[in-house]
């Protein structure tokens, strides 16, 4: 039986976003893919097109009315986000322009200022490529070994293997809060304890957890935590670092040019304090400024609220997929110890064929690697379909993901 979801109104919710009230391919959309980006409300909206139509103006460099209203706007969102993840200041939150670049702003200005030949770099097997690709390319510059922490038969690490992982040289652990892929959500505070124990900074990929449970950083015991704004109700190109703050003080530049300066001669450059020394150029000023108002959308919600609004759905996707004959889930099967994002395969249908079956029932889901590779190796399927959930989804739309399986099941059996 579907559950009665009873933490908000969710169907209140949905009308709040405008994308919701569409159809595809004559049936109504079950959104079904917030994992890879989520929708937006028109809160969002508003405010994004309020930036552009009243006070759109560079930030930081007008000393007009315009651009002062912007740079209050965006430094205020910045406090926002600051505020959302429990940092101590605003300073220690720089704006990028998504997870996958924060990610690269740590490993390169605090990699390539601290890494040595020899040191050793743990990642996890359960990674996206965003939190691997830039590590090995830090290595490869450097020196530097890496190391992967493994899984066990439901896709939970093991922590066991830390004894042997983590060494005097060990000098980053880098690993996701929750997984894109498996739904597992890590023990990070356990896992940072015992990284800084040897002497290792803590990199947590925060893409999948902080839109959808609350999270802060000085309980999570993490040193740099990277994150994204589309995925969370604001716009495709503003996410978020935050960083202790020593640390950032710490660390040299990532990009050069305007706003990251503070005396530019012919032979050498100082540079600006911690966040505009990592914010060169031109930012993301009205992504940023609906970054803010997504903050203010999810805060009005409460992220308990909406944790716990994720997990009963995330109970009845598992009980109503659990029963779909030769479907396998990858990934916790219990509910404590995963978000809501369910990955699966359907013996005899592939990803990519099943997710078309799904979208001509107006189903949208996620189908391939995920940018989760050496996953998918260790799991031994080349692809999964993935169906992630977020405020704005309901029972029923689970029922249709079940209902169009069994349709692709039986036509290609």
């Amino acid at each position: 039986m579907a559950p009665t979801l009873t933490q908000f109104d969710v169907l209140a919710i949905r009308r709040e976003f405008p994308i919701l009230q569409q159809e595809v391919n004559g049936k109504p959309l079950a959104f079904l893919d917030s994992g890879a980006s989520s929708q937006k409300p028109r809160q969002v909206l508003d405010c994004l097109e309020d930036y552009y139509r009243r006070y759109n103006a560079n930030v930081h460099r007008g000393v007009y009315r315009l651009s002062e209203e912007a740079t209050f706007a965006y430094e205020r969102a910045r406090g926002k986000v600051a505020s959302f993840i429990g940092a101590a200041s605003p300073r220690e939150v720089v704006f990028t322009r998504n997870t996958t670049e924060a990610l690269n702003l740590v490993a390169n200005a605090w990699g390539g200022a601290n890494l040595r030949p020899g040191d050793r770099i743990l990642l996890t097997l359960m990674e996206h490529h965003s939190n691997i690709v830039p590590w090995q390319l830090i290595a490869r510059r450097t020196g530097a070994v890496i190391d992967y922490l493994g899984l066990d038969g439901e896709g939970r690490l093991v922590l066991d293997e830390l004894d042997t992982r983590l060494t005097d040289r060990t000098r980053v652990v880098a690993l996701a809060h929750q997984s894109n892929v498996l739904g597992t959500i890590n023990p990070v505070r356990q896992i940072a304890e015992r990284a800084h124990a040897v002497g290792a900074i803590v990199v947590v990929d925060g893409a999948q957890s902080v839109p959808h449970m609350p999270v802060n950083v000085q309980a999570l015991g993490c040193d740099f935590l990277a994150f994204s704004g589309h995925k969370m109700c604001a716009p495709t190109g503003i996410g978020a670092l935050w960083g202790r703050r020593e640390l950032l003080d710490a660390m040299p530049p990532f990009l050069g040019g305007g706003s990251m300066i503070k005396v530019v001669e012919l032979d050498q450059s100082s540079f600006a304090d911690v966040p505009a020394r990592f914010e060169a150029g031109t930012p993301a000023i009205g992504e940023a400024i609906a970054f803010g108002a997504a903050v203010d959308y999810l805060s009005a919600i409460g992220m308990e609220a909406i944790q716990r609004h994720e997990h009963e759905l995330l109970a009845y996707a598992l009980e109503r997929l659990g029963a779909v004959d030769g479907l396998t889930i990858v990934g916790p099967r219990d509910t404590r110890e995963r978000g809501a994002a369910v990955s699966f395969a359907l013996e005899g249908v592939h990803p990519h064929d099943l997710a078309a079956v799904l979208d001509g029932e107006g189903v949208a889901v996620r189908a391939g690697h995920h940018c989760t590779q050496p996953l998918h190796r260790h799991l031994d399927v080349p692809a999964t379909t993935r169906a992630s959930f977020y405020i704005y989804n309901i029972p029923e739309e689970v029922d249709r993901l079940v209902a169009g399986i069994e349709k692709a099941r039986r036509m290609f059996r």
